[in-house]
């Protein structure tokens, strides 16, 4: 919490947090540009706010793009809320819905966490089988190369689509894959009405990706999640979903005791 509080104390960090409640998403020049604070300035603030949890990152290509974390915001809230008059309070709750309504805006859903484990642990968590069936409830049929077609399996319904495929495949450093397609067979399967199917199935196919990052004893996660169309139906289904998955993630990697599979409609999209 102390790191939140003391990110939050400085004004330039916090018209940092302004310009990415007003456009998320934005890389290390365009932050500069648009707030005109010298480049080693903003990467200082930078830095701080991701120590902190406001901010996460996650590459394009070359470049790297800044989105902003509700998290700790959340945390506070939950943990301090009663504790202020009521002025404060509602500036801590405008405050926190204004990033969390920045982060729906958003094309990408970008989620970040830190894991005690390995690479190479990680990335096997992440493609076999034997992992992801028991943190997520489905599996993956693929060769994990770059191009390799993709057959889906959850709840006993298996999906296959030519335009399922891995789009990169780095291993122990990044991976990406188109998602799944919307079929009958896996909406009866994991309970989706059939309205909701087929408002799924009319948008564009969306894409995930997990970059990898040492982080002293630990690995960074970031998940990388866009390719929605304006009001998406599925971004909404993946911004509670996501968590869950991660979560079970760290907790079977940790532990090697896995949580109960998060719900299909949450979880899978």
């Amino acid at each position: 919490m102390d790191e939140v509080f003391k990110a939050l104390a400085d004004h330039g960090r916090r018209t940092l947090l302004d310009s990415l409640n007003a456009r998320n998403g934005q890389t290390l020049r365009e932050l500069c540009s648009e707030l005109d604070m010298a480049r080693q300035s903003v990467s200082k603030h930078l830095a701080v706010l991701e120590a902190a949890g406001l901010v996460t990152t996650a590459r394009r290509g070359r470049e790297k793009l800044h989105y902003l974390d509700a998290g700790p915001i959340n945390a506070i809230a939950e943990r301090w809320i009663s504790r202020y008059d009521r002025e404060r309070a509602r500036a801590l709750a405008d405050l926190k819905h204004a990033l969390e309504d920045a982060a729906m805006d958003s094309t990408a859903f970008v989620y970040t966490a830190y894991i005690k484990t390995t690479p190479e642990r990680l990335w096997q968590a992440l493609t076999d089988p034997a992992f992801t069936r028991r943190y997520w409830g489905l599996e993956f049929s693929t060769e994990w190369s770059a191009g390799s077609a993709m057959a889906w399996e959850q709840q006993g319904a298996k999906i296959v689509h030519p335009e399922q495929v891995v789009l990169e495949s780095e291993p122990y450093r990044r991976l990406s894959y188109t998602w799944h397609t919307f079929t009958p067979e896996w909406a009866e399967a994991v309970g989706i009405d059939e309205d909701t199917r087929a408002a799924l199935a009319a948008e564009p196919r969306s894409k995930v990706a997990f970059e990898i990052e040492p982080a002293g004893e630990t690995v960074k996660l970031t998940v990388v999640h866009d390719g929605f169309a304006p009001d998406s139906t599925l971004r909404g289904m993946i911004q509670e979903g996501w968590p869950g998955v991660v979560s079970g993630l760290k907790t079977l990697l940790e532990t090697g005791e896995a949580l109960p599979t998060p719900e299909p409609e949450g979880q899978s999209g």
